[in-house]
C-alpha cells in the first residue's frame, strides 16, 4: 500500500532587489521557481512564456464598461513574508471583469388539474329516483335510473321519474347507462327514458333479466341494447373506465362502480352492506378492491345513506333464515303466506327451501313475482324441484299444512296481492282463521299507514299476521355506520358526497365521515338533485344548476299531471264540486234556462235542499246584475257567479268547494 502523502504546497522564495515581482497587466507572470531538495528531477531554470501584450482600452470605454457591468469586490493583494517586512508590496492583481447578472427565475405556473362533473338528477333529499351523469373532457356516463312511488297527497298518481330533459339534451355525448342493481329506486324509469333515448345498458345477469321483464310491459324488450357486465371486468366508453365492485345487497348481483377518468377515480357504491356469512352463492363484499383503489388514491366517494341514523352493523342473512324456521314451525296446520318484495330472490330462495324441510308446496302470487321467480329460475339464480312448486290455482287442492304462499304487497300497495287478500277481493285466495301471514319486509318511510291498513284487514279477518319487528323476518340491505366507517377508511377519499336518502340521513352520513377525521370538513358536500358539481384535484365547487325534478305518471300519461292538476284534485278532494249550468240569449242577455245546481262531493243534494235553493238563487241576482251591468264577457260573468257563490256557500258551511260555472250562449 502506498504511503499517503500531502499535497505540496508551493512556497515562492524571496526575490532579490530589482527584480520584477509581479505579473504587469498585459503580461503573464512567471512561475517561480522550485525550491531545492523538493524536486529534484526538475530543471534549474524555468523561462516563463509570454504573451502579447493587450493594447490598453481607452478610458471612456473603460469607465462606461464599469457603469454598465458592476465590478466583484477587490481581493487585499498577497504580501510575502519578507516584503511585508520591509514595507514592500507586490503588484495587485488585475481585478476581472464581473459576470452578467442574471434574471430573476419567473414564477412557476402550476397546470389545472383535469376537472369532471358529478350531477345527480335524483335520489337525494328522497329514498328513490336514482339517477347519476358523470361528464369528463366531453363524455358523459349514467349510473342507475330509478322511480319512486308517489305520496299519499299525489291524488291519482301511479309513478314518479326523474326528469330526462338534461339527459335528452346532452344524449349525443352519453355513452351509457350502468345499473347497479335491479331495485325500482334504480331501474323503475327505464321503461320511459328508452321511449325517446335508446341509450346502451351495461348490467349484471339477473339486473338485464329484471329489466327485460319490465320493458316487455311497454314492448321495448327487443329494441334495448343490453352489455351484460361483471365483477372485476373493465369497460371503456369514451375517457371513462369503469370497473364493477361486488357489494352484498338484498338481491344478487349488486355492484357498486370504480369509475376512472382523466381527473381521478371516483366510487360509486349504490345499495351495499358488509355481510361476512352472506348466503349460498354470494361472496362478501369487495372490500380489497375497494382498498387498493384508496391506496392508489381516490378523487371522491358517493356513498349510500339509507342507514346512516344506525348505529352499528347490519345483521346478516342468515339470521332472517332462522327467524323463518321459527315462524314455519310455529304455524302448525296453519297455511303460511309470506309478503315480500318482488325483487327479492334471497328472500323467496330462503322460503322455498324452508318450504321443502316442512314438506310444503310453493305458490306465487302477484304479476311481478310470477314473472321474476320464472325469470331467475331460468337463469340459475332460484333452485326449487319441479315438484314444489305449484300455480295459484291449485293451492285449494292442498290442506292448509302443506301450503305455501309467496305474495306481493309487502308495503301496502292498494293494487297488490295482499291488499286484494285484506280486501276479500282476491279470486284465488280467502283469508280466515287458517291463515298465518308473515310480512317479511320493512314499510318504506311514507309507506306506514297503507301497510297499517293491510295488516288491519287481514286481522279483521281472523289470520296472525306477523309485521314489522316482531320477529327476525326482514334485515336491512344497507349500510349502518359502523360498515359506512369502514366504506370511508377503505376509499379514503379526497371529497365525499352522501347519498341516497332524505336530507336527515345524508346529514348524519356526513357527520359520520367528519368525526373520522380523514376528510376535511370543507370535502364534505351535500348537494341536492339537478346541481352540476366541478370536481378535481384543486378543489370542489357547484359551477350551476341543471333541469332536475319529479315528472308524475297517471296512467299512460307521463308529465300532463303537474302542480296545478294535483291542487285541484286535492282541493276535490277536500271540498268537492257546484257546477253551475245555463243557457243564455246572446243578443240580449237575458237567462233561457237554469241556473241548475249539480254537486259531487259537497252535500246530499236531497238533504240540502235549502242550501242548494239558496245558492240558486244567488246566481240568479250574479246573472242579473251582469244584464244590467251590461256585462258580455262571459269570462267576467262567470267570475261574478263564482264570486257571488262561493261567498254565500262558505258564509252557511265553512266550506270552500270548487265552483264551475259552465254558461252556454244561445
Amino acid at each position: 500500500m502506498e504511503e499517503f502523502k500531502p499535497k505540496r504546497k508551493n512556497n515562492t522564495q524571496p526575490v532579490q532587489a530589482g527584480q520584477n515581482t509581479g505579473r504587469a497587466p498585459q503580461q503573464r507572470r512567471p512561475r517561480a521557481p522550485k525550491p531545492q531538495g523538493e524536486n529534484a528531477a526538475a530543471p534549474a531554470q524555468h523561462k516563463p512564456r509570454t504573451r502579447k501584450p493587450r493594447p490598453a482600452a481607452p478610458a471612456a470605454a473603460e469607465q462606461s464598461a464599469v457603469q454598465s457591468i458592476p465590478a466583484p469586490r477587490p481581493r487585499r493583494p498577497r504580501q510575502s513574508g519578507q516584503n511585508a517586512a520591509a514595507g514592500q508590496n507586490t503588484a495587485p492583481r488585475p481585478q476581472r471583469r464581473g459576470r452578467r447578472p442574471q434574471r430573476a427565475p419567473e414564477p412557476y405556473e402550476m397546470t389545472p388539474a383535469t376537472p369532471m362533473h358529478i350531477c345527480p338528477l335524483g335520489g337525494l333529499g328522497e329514498v328513490g329516483k336514482n339517477i347519476t351523469l358523470y361528464e369528463c373532457q366531453g363524455d358523459m356516463i349514467l349510473v342507475d335510473c330509478g322511480l319512486v312511488f308517489p305520496d299519499a297527497d299525489m291524488f291519482g298518481v301511479d309513478l314518479v321519474i326523474p326528469d330526462f330533459t338534461y339527459v335528452l339534451e346532452n344524449k349525443d355525448r352519453i355513452k351509457g347507462l350502468f345499473i347497479t342493481h335491479g331495485h325500482e329506486d334504480h331501474i323503475g324509469s327505464l321503461p320511459y327514458l328508452l321511449k325517446k333515448f335508446n341509450v346502451p345498458i351495461y348490467a349484471a345477469k339477473l339486473t338485464i333479466g329484471l329489466i327485460k321483464n319490465k320493458l316487455e310491459e311497454h314492448g321495448l324488450a327487443s329494441s334495448a341494447i343490453f352489455h351484460e357486465i361483471r365483477p372485476r371486468q373493465k369497460v371503456t366508453l369514451g375517457c371513462f373506465t369503469v370497473e364493477p365492485i361486488h357489494v352484498n345487497h338484498s338481491i344478487p348481483d349488486s355492484l357498486a362502480f370504480a369509475i376512472d377518468c382523466p381527473a381521478g377515480v371516483v366510487i360509486h357504491t349504490g345499495d351495499f352492506k358488509v355481510d361476512y356469512t352472506p348466503l349460498s352463492g354470494d361472496a362478501v363484499t369487495d372490500l380489497p378492491t375497494i382498498a387498493e383503489y384508496g391506496r392508489r388514491g381516490v378523487l371522491a366517494l358517493l356513498a349510500d345513506s339509507t342507514n346512516a341514523e344506525r348505529p352499528g352493523f347490519t345483521a346478516t342473512e342468515q339470521t332472517v333464515a332462522e327467524g323463518v324456521r321459527r315462524l314455519f314451525a310455529k304455524a302448525g296446520k296453519r297455511r303460511i303466506i309470506v309478503a315480500t318484495f318482488a325483487s327479492n330472490i334471497y328472500r323467496v330462495q330462503q322460503i322455498i327451501d324452508l318450504a321443502i324441510e316442512s314438506g310444503r308446496k310453493v305458490a306465487v302470487s302477484g304479476r311481478s313475482m310470477v314473472s321474476n321467480t320464472e325469470m331467475a329460475k331460468e337463469l340459475g339464480y332460484l333452485h326449487a324441484p319441479d315438484n314444489v312448486l305449484i300455480t295459484i290455482d291449485e293451492i285449494n287442492k292442498y290442506p292448509p299444512e302443506k301450503v305455501v304462499l309467496i305474495t306481493t304487497g309487502s308495503q301496502g300497495e292498494p293494487l297488490s296481492a295482499l291488499s286484494r287478500m285484506a280486501q276479500a277481493s282476491h279470486r284465488q285466495v280467502r283469508v280466515g282463521p287458517n291463515d298465518f301471514i308473515i310480512i317479511s319486509a320493512r314499510p318504506i318511510p311514507g309507506n306506514e299507514k297503507t301497510v297499517t291498513k293491510v295488516v288491519n284487514g287481514l286481522l279483521t279477518l281472523g289470520a296472525e299476521v306477523i309485521y314489522e319487528n316482531m320477529y327476525d323476518t326482514h334485515v336491512s340491505g344497507h349500510a349502518c355506520q359502523e360498515e359506512q366507517k369502514l366504506m370511508l377508511t377503505l376509499a379514503h377519499p379526497q371529497f365525499f358526497l352522501p347519498v341516497h336518502g332524505e336530507f336527515k340521513q345524508l346529514k348524519r352520513h356526513a357527520e359520520t365521515a367528519e368525526h373520522l377525521g380523514y376528510i376535511p370538513k370543507q370535502n364534505i358536500y351535500i348537494a341536492e338533485n339537478g346541481q352540476n358539481i366541478r370536481i378535481s384535484a384543486d378543489g370542489m365547487t357547484v359551477e350551476n344548476t341543471v333541469t332536475a325534478g319529479a315528472v308524475m305518471v297517471d296512467g299512460y300519461g307521463v308529465g300532463d299531471v303537474g302542480n296545478v292538476v294535483l291542487r285541484d284534485r286535492h282541493h276535490l278532494s277536500e271540498d268537492g264540486i257546484i257546477i253551475v249550468t245555463a243557457a243564455i240569449d246572446g243578443s240580449n242577455g237575458q237567462v233561457l234556462s237554469g241556473p241548475d245546481l249539480v254537486s259531487r262531493g259537497f252535500v246530499y243534494v236531497r238533504e240540502s235542499e235549502e242550501l242548494m235553493e239558496g245558492a240558486r238563487t244567488q246566481v240568479e241576482m250574479a246573472l242579473d246584475r251582469s244584464l244590467a251591468d251590461n256585462m258580455h264577457d262571459w269570462a267576467s260573468v262567470k267570475a261574478r257567479v263564482r264570486e257571488s257563490l262561493s261567498s254565500y256557500i262558505y258564509r252557511r258551511t265553512k266550506r270552500s268547494p270548487m265552483i264551475l260555472p259552465i254558461l252556454l250562449e244561445v
